[in-house]
């Protein structure tokens, strides 16, 4: 039986490059922090607020060219 320090070990930490280019886009347009769950069909932005939910939901089609996405886009707001 392998050890958690082990199964750990040989874990690859990195962030998928669909969170990070929507996160950068995010903080460079809006100067504001997302959450984003990536799923098996869609991806999930977390947002602080209505306002900003909506703004990203017309933006969705330039966000998915510029972070060169193929998944449907789905907000939340909390």
């Amino acid at each position: 039986m392998d050890s958690l320090s082990n199964i750990l070990g040989n874990r690859n930490f990195d962030e998928p490059p669909e969170m990070a280019s929507i996160k950068k886009y995010v903080q460079d347009e809006f100067q504001a922090t997302v959450g984003v769950l990536i799923r098996d069909k869609d991806i999930v932005i977390m947002v602080p607020s209505a306002a900003l939910a909506n703004t990203l939901r017309l933006r969705g089609p330039e966000i998915k060219r510029r972070c060169q996405l193929n998944k449907k886009l789905t907000f939340r707001i909390g």
